[in-house]
């Protein structure tokens, strides 16, 4: 019998926050968006300010209301990478297969582990020991035999716990617990599960997999394997998988945008900021996507894959406002703009030459690219500026109002092996 670990870092963001800022380790602390700008939301919040009401994906006014004293930080998504590096680091002295499941959970297939480091519960104790003295932070991890009742365990129980999730006590853990604490099943399908009777994951496990199916499609027969336990989905071997599966910068601007000048240059400065980010964590990415919303807050996303991965800051700049000049009719003026690369892969990675790009020309703009970031590093952001900067809004991505690393689908690799 498999067993499968699923270990969560605890309010992560805030947690690596709190090691750079010992200040705020007994205040109540969000990771949040630039309160200097018009828009920001809350990422994560520690268990003080949790306490309190402070909820993720709240706004800023929301959180302050909520908790007068609330202190909240800038993202440093650099930070958080080398942190989830370093879990994944402790992770991998157990087990050749570590899947992420965005920066601050992973599945770990220590099945062949256990005759070595003994059962899934030690290894896990031992995990979460490690990771509290090794780096400062805290884990929840789940031990079960599959992959979502390990997910399962590890919300069971908050912050810094370990919970066995076995075929002798899952109707008594997991059954018994409303059905919207499964993986996949968020607000929408919670809703609709309930109009038909079905109020815990017990009900859901014991409901036909064929009206399930005749119900949701295709989400109905996955949600039924699920509740069963049954899903037999691998563990990814290290290596398989970036963390992420897109690096993104949005900005709400600091006034409305009314010119294709002043996209042009919008989306120059998002993208040296998702370059630059891309290539220190080693990534380059084929899929460019723009994402425009209005002054009446409606939204437009496109996106277009390129024939070679990228992390240079020309190329993404110009498919973005390519990408913008094409699809956007200029009805409303526009509030926001988000450029992310998608399709990750590692920068080194080989790929198919092509008689009509110039290889050459892409290696100048990389060089450009590095040497930019090392004068601003030494000099300061307003060191060095392309010349199209003074024809635009006075703004800089640099604040990282809204950057974005969106974890990696559970679905990722396609079918489930449930069947």
């Amino acid at each position: 019998m498999r067993t499968i670990l699923h270990s969560d870092a605890n309010c992560f963001y805030a947690s690596v926050e709190m090691l750079h800022h010992p200040e705020c380790r007994n205040l109540p602390m969000a990771v949040g968006g630039d309160p200097e700008t018009r828009h920001g939301i809350i990422l994560t919040a520690n268990y003080i300010a949790k306490r309190s009401g402070v909820r993720t994906g709240a706004a800023l006014w929301e959180a302050r209301e909520a908790c007068p004293g609330l202190v909240i930080l800038p993202p440093d998504y650099d930070q958080y990478l080398r942190f989830s590096g370093y879990l994944r680091e402790i992770y991998g002295n157990y087990t050749d297969r570590v899947e992420a499941f965005g920066l601050d959970e992973c599945w770990l297939d220590v099945s062949e582990s256990c005759g070595i480091k003994g059962e899934g519960e030690k290894i896990a104790k031992e995990i979460n020991e490690r990771v509290r003295k090794e780096l400062g932070l805290t884990v929840s991890v789940g031990v079960s035999w599959n992959k979502i009742f390990a997910k399962f365990g590890s919300d069971y129980r908050k912050p810094d716990a370990v919970t066995c999730v076995s075929r002798e006590n899952y109707r008594r853990i997991v059954w018994e617990r409303p059905v919207s604490e499964l993986l996949y099943v968020g607000r929408a399908t919670s809703a609709k599960l309930r109009k038909l009777g079905i109020n815990t994951i017990g009900e859901l496990a014991e409901t036909d997999p064929d009206f399930l199916y005749a119900y949701f499609g295709k989400m109905g027969s996955t949600l039924s394997i699920f509740a069963n336990g049954e899903d037999r989905t691998p563990v990814s071997l290290i290596g398989d998988q970036v963390p992420v599966k897109s690096v993104g910068n949005g900005m709400t601007m600091p006034y409305d945008l009314k010119t294709d000048e002043e996209v042009r240059v919008s989306c120059y400065m998002l993208s040296e900021s998702v370059a630059r980010r891309l290539r220190e964590n080693g990534f380059a990415g084929d899929v460019i996507e723009l994402y425009v919303r209005d002054s009446e807050l409606h939204g437009l996303t496109r996106r277009h894959r390129i024939d070679v991965p990228t992390n240079i800051s020309f190329e993404i700049a110009e498919e973005a406002f390519r990408l913008f000049r094409e699809n956007y009719r200029w009805k409303k003026p526009i509030r926001g703009l988000c450029v992310r690369v998608s399709n990750l892969t590692a920068e080194k990675r080989p790929y198919q030459l092509s008689l009509f790009r110039s290889e050459t020309v892409r290696k100048k703009q990389l060089i450009m690219d590095q040497t930019v970031e090392k004068i601003r590093r030494r000099f300061g952001d307003d060191a060095i500026r392309r010349g199209l900067m003074a024809f635009g809004p006075r703004i800089t991505p640099r604040k990282r109002q809204e950057q974005v690393i969106h974890p990696l689908s559970y679905f990722q690799k396609g079918n489930l092996s449930g069947a």
